[in-house]
């Protein structure tokens, strides 16, 4: 039997990285990696190590291309980078896919160049998916990974890590692609059907390396705490059939115990810092400790919610306050026109994904809130939305309207 699908996701960031460094190129390690992992594939006899495999496979293709004096150059570089690596203690999984988003931060890149590459190169997903979170067109999406790959050549020359003082310097924008990532995760992959496609694990492995590489810092600290808290409600949020459950029907003795007081540690260590991670660490702290649906705080998370959109306003953390404020004022027993007026305005602004969100929340309230219109709403998303949100729209479609 062939490597499984866990062995290739595990195994990619350490190749990719590894054949990065070896052939100085980014994009050459992509390729050669590729080449490599498709080679296992077809490999008849076991193999006991897939990185090593897979990255002396890589090796022997690059020096088979550059031949002669390039041989000699690209060996002696690889025996400095080896040397390199033990010096700076790097090893495992987690620690090449930190490794590789460090490289993808590079400042020489706009955020959106990086972003793109780092939700290519080290979680591998499609471009078209890049394209769908960012509300941008695929070909857009593909000319910025173009870009950012030759800037970084350009700009960097030979692969490398950057050193200490650089890797804090973009402790930031590293920040914001774990939690892209994680963004996905809840949107597009909530009940992935292969390790290789569970990109909540990988937001979490991700988090964690960047936490154990800084951890006196609060927001990284604070990101691996939603991320945890995210995964530990995951065991609840379907039922038999595979359908998402609404919050208020979700069965939380399901939730994951341990990841649900491990997020909730981190999410306590960053209370009251003020950064858009710790913000959001306390949202989803006050979610995970209400014991039921009902008994939920929703005027302090909608006021949670206003001071995130102060921090950072993206029209994602715009509908999440709508949301909020409409929840908040649902349970007070006061009209939600205003919250329903801002979804309806943010429903054609912004990324696929924020629209998509918002459109969902003003289906939500129309049928807590009796509307008929409700059924035909949910049924126009069902096509837009990923199977197991689909199958929940279908059937709000077909329930009876509640009157709140």
């Amino acid at each position: 039997m062939g490597p499984s699908d866990e062995q290739f996701r595990r195994a990619w960031p350490s190749v990719v990285r590894q054949l990065a460094a070896f052939a100085g190129s980014l994009d050459a390690g992509e390729e050669l990696a590729a080449e490599a992992l498709a080679r296992a594939v077809a490999e008849t006899r076991p193999i006991d190590d897939l990185v090593a495999w897979c990255t002396t496979v890589g090796r022997r293709l690059h020096l088979d291309a550059v031949r002669g004096r390039a041989v000699r150059e690209r060996a002696l570089g690889e025996l400095a980078l080896r040397a390199d690596r033990e010096a700076a203690g790097w090893g495992g999984a987690d620690d090449d896919r930190y490794a590789l988003l460090l490289v993808a931060c590079d400042p020489v890149l706009g955020f959106a160049n990086r972003l793109v590459l780092a939700l290519r190169v080290v979680c591998g997903l499609p471009t078209a998916r890049i394209a769908w979170h960012l509300g941008i067109d695929s070909r857009a999406a593909s000319a910025r990974l173009t870009r950012a790959k030759r800037s970084l050549a350009a700009g960097a020359g030979r692969f490398r890590v950057p050193e200490p003082a650089e890797r804090a310097a973009r402790l930031p924008a590293v920040l914001e692609c774990v939690a892209a990532v994680h963004a996905v995760a809840q949107r597009d992959a909530i009940r992935p059907e292969s390790a290789a496609d569970d990109l909540g694990r990988s937001a979490w492995t991700l988090a964690r390396a960047v936490h154990a590489a800084h951890p006196a810092d609060a927001e990284s600290e604070a990101l691996l705490a939603v991320v945890l808290l995210a995964l530990a409600r995951r065991p609840g949020r379907f039922d038999a059939e595979g359908a998402a459950l609404p919050l208020d029907e979700v069965d939380r003795t399901r939730w994951d115990r341990a990841l649900l007081l491990a997020g909730l540690e981190h999410a306590a260590a960053t209370a009251g810092t003020g950064g858009r991670f710790a913000l959001e660490a306390s949202i989803a702290a006050l979610h995970v400790a209400a014991p039921s649906a009902e008994a939920t705080d929703w005027a302090t998370i909608a006021s949670l919610h206003e001071r995130l959109v102060a921090v950072r306003p993206t029209h994602a953390a715009r509908v999440a306050r709508e949301v909020a404020r409409a929840r908040a004022a649902l349970a007070a027993g006061v009209a939600v026109d205003a919250p329903l007026a801002a979804l309806a305005r943010l429903e054609h602004d912004g990324p696929g994904a924020a629209r998509r969100d918002a459109s969902l929340a003003i289906a939500d309230l129309a049928w807590r809130l009796g509307d008929d219109g409700a059924a035909e709403r949910y049924r126009a998303l069902a096509p837009l939305l990923p199977p197991p949100l689909a199958t929940s729209a279908l059937r709000r479609a077909a329930a009876t309207p509640r009157r709140a």
